[in-house]
């Protein structure tokens, strides 16, 4: 990709963020609809979004997500729409509300995060000692990938350290890469666990994006960043982003304790406008993506 590509913007619209935290953050499916359409108004192309309640089967969560989602396919049907992981034992428990939304049309991505983590931050008293492991088998890993291979969704990576990219690498390296794909660096600030000093991923500094930007040298895939914890748009990263042809992705998932979607869309826009770089409509995001039009 090169500067004079299209940006994308993503809004995540909500995440692990509720009401509790930060009042403007959406959690009913209509009001999921509503800051996710105009946050694509604004100037976003692609919207990730979860749903309310967590830890439901995937059939349950499937329909969930839908409620959602047929308001945006039907308003703006050209859209990038994709929704998280589920909860479960296994990986189909996890993964395959995605398949049920294919059946349906309403979903062009499925997000697979290409490794395991430990996704924690600082406490009031020191470190953390919690026992929650964010796992992401080889096999899982697999199993999503054939998942969006089969149903023709795109994968939407999040790349929270340098082994997670080395997994995507190796899988376009061998040509077992599902197409459609987005690479996103996710970089981590203060904020995602109410201001404790995260364990996982690189602080947004230049040097970190530069040792992704190498790492991908040479391979032709659309890429983009994010900070979770913090505004990726109050950091370096987010200039360089876009003046090395990457994308953006904002939103209250993200930036928790920030603005709502719309002005953190907004604010993403003029960032690509103040450097001269235009924004991609929906078409121009399915373009970039390979995705057929709609």
């Amino acid at each position: 990709m090169s500067a004079s590509t299209p940006c994308m913007i993503e809004v995540a619209v909500n995440g692990v963020t509720k009401k509790s935290r930060n009042p403007l953050a959406p959690e009913e499916p209509e009001e999921i609809a509503a800051q996710a359409i105009e946050s694509l108004d604004a100037g976003a192309s692609i919207v990730h979004m979860h749903t309310s309640l967590g830890g439901l089967p995937f059939d349950e969560a499937a329909e969930l997500y839908a409620k959602s989602l047929r308001t945006m396919r039907t308003e703006r049907p050209d859209a990038v729409l994709y929704p998280t992981m589920g909860s479960g034992i296994t990986i189909a428990d996890r993964y395959d509300h995605h398949r049920l939304l294919v059946d349906e049309g309403l979903i062009d991505m499925g997000v697979i995060d290409p490794g395991s983590v430990n996704l924690a931050g600082s406490t009031p008293d020191g470190p953390p000692d919690g026992p929650y492991v964010y796992v992401n088998s080889p096999a899982d890993i697999k199993y999503m990938m054939d998942l969006c291979r089969d149903t023709g969704i795109g994968p939407s990576f999040a790349i929270y350290e340098p082994g997670f990219l080395r997994m995507v690498l190796l899988y376009q390296a061998t040509g077992h890469l599902a197409p459609r794909s987005l690479t996103k660096f996710y970089f981590s600030g203060g904020g995602y666990f109410g201001g404790g000093m995260p364990t996982f991923s690189a602080p947004p500094i230049v040097e970190a994006l530069d040792l992704y930007c190498a790492m991908l040298a040479g391979v032709d895939l659309p890429w983009g960043s994010t900070v979770l914890g913090g505004s990726i748009l109050d950091t370096p990263i987010a200039r360089l982003t876009v003046e090395r042809g990457g994308h953006l992705r904002v939103g209250l998932e993200d930036f928790g304790d920030g603005p709502g979607n719309v002005e953190q869309v907004q604010r993403a826009v003029a960032l690509c406008e103040e450097l001269g770089r235009p924004v991609a409509t929906n078409a121009q995001a399915r373009e970039i993506l390979g995705m057929p039009a709609r």
